[in-house]
């Protein structure tokens, strides 16, 4: 999917380059905030990737509550979580992310592809960014 086709399907549009997090991804991503966190509302984001674009393998951590919800919304992805297959993500796709699970999730090789994400409340709740998911692992993905 170029970029072009996948301009004309994505509700929410590709938002802004992510460069808070960029040292977390291979490729380039977008971020676009869906709520005004400034306001107190929930924060939810529409995350972009281009193809071959994915984030690194991290960690949701809660002692109590917390995980990460993705709706996805356009084109093709993958979402992983350690030790288990990949699963495909297309539009339409929900994925519930318990605490605590290693997973990592972007685009296809040949996709753009767009999901919201969240994350419930919880108590202790941290991010931990882990280690790059490897050219290699990627690339058996078809």
């Amino acid at each position: 999917m170029t970029k072009e086709e996948f301009n004309q399907i994505d509700a929410f549009g590709i938002g802004e380059p992510n460069m808070a997090f960029a040292q977390y991804f291979v490729g380039e991503s977008f971020l676009k905030p869906l709520t005004d966190m400034k306001a107190g509302e929930i924060p939810i984001f529409n995350v972009t990737f281009e193809p071959g674009c994915r984030n690194n393998w991290h960690i949701h951590h809660a002692s109590k509550g917390g995980g990460q919800v993705l709706i996805c919304t356009a084109g093709s992805g993958w979402y992983q979580e350690w030790g288990k297959p990949p699963v495909s993500l297309e539009a339409g796709k929900v994925i519930v992310i318990p605490a605590n699970v290693k997973h990592w999730h972007g685009a296809k090789k040949d996709s753009w592809f767009s999901h919201i994400t969240f994350e419930p409340s919880g108590e202790g709740t941290s991010n931990e960014w882990l280690e790059k998911v490897s050219d290699e692992e990627y690339g058996v993905l078809k």
